[in-house]
């Protein structure tokens, strides 16, 4: 007998993709924008109508810039502005929500919510349960498993390994060194200049891994690859960067406050918590019965 799948949610897209597509519209009584925790409140919602989930964990970001890839390297995602203070209150409100809701909630001001998904994907599935990562971001494809899913719940794409490696072009183990040869432009990573996605997936496909990559490099120069002997040396001359690259995308599965408390068993909702909260936002009639008896 097959045990439930567990959900893991990637809360940040859903709430930045509440903030963008949500009206402004949306205050409190006090004239606080709360466009963001609705949109996120009714995907809860979707969600558990759409699946009836028994395990899910909702990852929050408390590490925006304490997180330790910031000690490693300081111009990590220091591209992206700060969020507004309108939606930074966004956040604490949208966790209070799920929480009411029953949502074991996970965040820790050292990792990111890819780590602490990462760490509670390796939990879960060594206890047999099918992973289902619930977000858009092509990092968490690395954490996906044979009996697992990455589902993009906005656009409806729920994509197997096989699936994954024909969308992103490497396989899902591939990814971290994929994308630092490639960099990652919305982190901040550089990568090494001139290796593109089509030149990182034949390298991929040909060494494995990159720590082969570098212990063959002499080989790049014979592959059938566009620009083969000069790939070679752009390879050898930002070896350093490929390398500290590496260490900024890979996914940490050993986070010690995900692993002292890693129950994602959904409570039973708190009515008259998500009943004040609902209060103090101003939600109507509606979204509050949704979450209610969802």
């Amino acid at each position: 007998m097959s045990l439930s799948p567990v959900y893991l949610v990637d809360a940040s897209i859903y709430i930045f993709r509440a903030w963008y597509s949500m009206s402004d519209d949306f205050v409190n009584v006090a004239g606080e924008p709360t466009n963001a925790v609705y949109g996120f409140s009714g995907f809860l919602c979707s969600l558990l109508e759409q699946t009836t989930a028994e395990h899910v964990a909702v990852a929050f970001d408390e590490s925006l810039t304490s997180s330790y890839r910031n000690d490693i390297y300081p111009e990590y995602k220091a591209n992206r502005d700060p969020a507004p203070l309108e939606l930074k209150r966004q956040f604490g409100w949208a966790r209070s929500v799920a929480e009411a809701m029953g949502f074991q909630c996970f965040a820790d001001p050292r990792y990111e919510a890819d780590d602490l998904i990462g760490t509670l994907a390796s939990y879960w599935r060594a206890r047999g349960h099918p992973i289902c990562v619930v977000t858009s971001d092509k990092d968490l494809a690395q954490v996906v498993g044979e009996n697992d899913y990455w589902w993009d719940y906005a656009h409806n794409r729920k994509l197997n390994t096989r699936q994954l490696t024909e969308k992103f072009g490497v396989m899902p183990e591939q990814m971290a060194d994929f994308l630092a040869l490639t960099g990652d432009s919305v982190d901040n990573i550089p990568g090494v200049p001139g290796v593109g996605p089509k030149s990182a997936s034949a390298l991929l496909r040909h060494f494995g891994n990159l720590d082969s990559l570098y212990e063959r490099l002499d080989e790049v120069q014979h592959l059938k690859v566009r620009g083969a002997k000069s790939l070679r040396k752009k390879l050898a001359d930002n070896r350093d960067a490929a390398e500290l690259a590496r260490k900024l995308t890979g996914i940490v599965t050993e986070v010690e406050s995900a692993l002292a408390a890693p129950e994602v068993r959904r409570k039973t909702v708190d009515e008259a918590r998500l009943n004040r909260l609902f209060d103090e936002l101003d939600f109507g009639r509606m979204l509050r019965q949704r979450c209610l008896r969802s």
